[in-house]
């Protein structure tokens, strides 16, 4: 076995979290159960996507083979290695552990790591009270506790918040040689419109978020933290008016109008029906890699098939494992959302297209996007999200939107402007 040389001194930065992960996690091949443990370690690395590592007594080591396969890590040590070799196509140095680890990383010792590419790694979580089952498939975003963090932005001054990176710190930003394997590092519209309704509603505590409206002017990444500067335009005793922006890097990256409203009692009460589509039960189970957050799409019309035609309207349930108290953070969580589906929607009806060509062709991304809220929210419980994309032309797409409780109660409404043109010399402006 080689030596490994550690880079603990020359990359002080560099990090590695072992986090007990709640939940069960398995590995299939074939249909073969090769690991499950409900004692697995979430390892999140500086330069990688998270990892799922197994105890070694969850393993079925009878259906690997040793392999003289090895790799030297200069932060974790050397690797050892193992193969599937039954089936039609045998999978080599897909299992791996570290069997004396660096001792920064001392607690990786016993456990064993799979090839996310080439097997089925799932966290299986079981929400409180329900024999549902959750299946989010590796590699992940993170969890929705991730999501929430960070839309929970931190007041830094008066008016002034700041939202970390994410992952802090962040993926490919360390070490330059690694710079092709960073994922695609951008925060999505809805994403900063609902930082935006946390900051007013801090800004403003004794008032509730009823509108807002933000344009995305230019791209957000993930690498750098984000400012959301609030500016309270006018402050009235029923009514507020504030402007929200976000800036990375001293550039204007989004600006919004928020109406915020004391009073949250009725004088007259009705809303349009929900429309009548199948459950969550009949819908179809959509992974958007992010633990915590089930999505299920009716008829499965979500989908990267190019050849899964149907009208430009697009029905989305989802639920969260837990809801935050504050009303300000369930109403974030939700508008988070908002921006997922109008694109999807919008090329539904055109043969040959679907979001699968999203920055690959197609230069897509909302441009401005705006919410009203209208009853309370529970993000714990289904909401449906509604979306009919009304126009699409000269580069643009138009999306109109509704948000369901399952009891039918109006949560939202909200209108979506979105980018959709060819990529310019293989690449575009892909606003999120």
């Amino acid at each position: 076995m080689s030596e490994a040389g550690s880079a603990w001194e020359q990359y002080p930065g560099y990090r590695i979290d072992l986090v007990s992960c709640a939940g069960v996690g398995r590995v299939l091949h074939q249909g073969q159960v090769v690991a499950e443990s409900d004692s697995c370690l979430l390892v999140h690395e500086s330069e990688h996507d998270s990892r799922l590592y197994f105890p070694e007594a969850a393993v079925d080591w009878a259906q690997l083979q040793p392999s003289d396969h090895e790799t030297v890590c200069p932060f974790k040590g050397s690797a050892s290695y193992w193969s599937l070799p039954a089936g039609e196509a045998p999978l080599e140095n897909v299992v791996w552990t570290y069997r004396e680890p660096m001792t920064e990383v001392a607690g990786l010792k016993g456990y064993v790591s799979f090839d996310t590419d080439q097997l089925q790694v799932e966290l299986i979580q079981s929400w409180s009270g329900e024999d549902h089952q959750v299946v989010t498939r590796f590699p992940i975003w993170g969890d929705a506790e991730d999501l929430l963090g960070l839309l929970d932005v931190t007041p830094v001054a008066e008016n002034r918040f700041v939202g970390q990176p994410y992952p802090n710190p962040p993926v490919g930003t360390l070490i330059l040689e690694l710079k092709e394997k960073r994922r695609r590092s951008v925060v999505e519209g809805g994403h900063q419109l609902g930082q935006a309704i946390v900051a007013a509603s801090k800004t403003i505590p004794n008032q509730r978020v009823t509108s807002a409206s933000m344009i995305f002017s230019k791209a957000a990444s993930f690498e750098e933290p984000l400012e959301v500067q609030v500016n309270v335009l006018r402050g009235g005793r029923n009514f507020s008016t504030l402007s929200v922006n976000t800036v990375q890097q001293e550039q204007l990256r989004s600006a919004g109008i928020l109406l915020m409203d004391a009073c949250d009692q009725d004088r007259i009460r009705k809303s349009m029906p929900m429309p009548d589509v199948a459950g969550p039960e009949n819908a179809k189970p959509l992974d958007m890699k992010v633990s915590g957050r089930e999505i299920r799409v009716v008829d499965g019309a979500y989908t990267n098939d190019i050849e899964h035609l149907g009208p430009p309207e697009l029905y989305a349930w989802i639920r969260f494992r837990e809801a935050p108290a504050e009303a300000y953070l369930n109403a974030a969580l939700m508008t988070q959302a908002t921006t997922h589906w109008t694109i999807a929607a919008a090329l539904r009806p055109h043969p040959g297209l679907s979001q699968a060509l999203a920055h690959v062709s197609l230069s897509t991304g909302p441009l401005k996007a705006d919410i009203s809220f209208h009853d309370e929210v529970d993000v714990s419980q289904w909401m449906l999200y509604v979306n009919e994309a009304v126009y699409v032309g000269k580069g643009q797409a138009q999306g109109v939107g509704k948000i369901f409780a399952r009891d039918g109660r109006l949560l939202a409404t909200y209108s979506v402007h979105s980018m959709v043109r060819d990529m310019i010399g293989g690449g575009g402006r892909n606003a999120m």
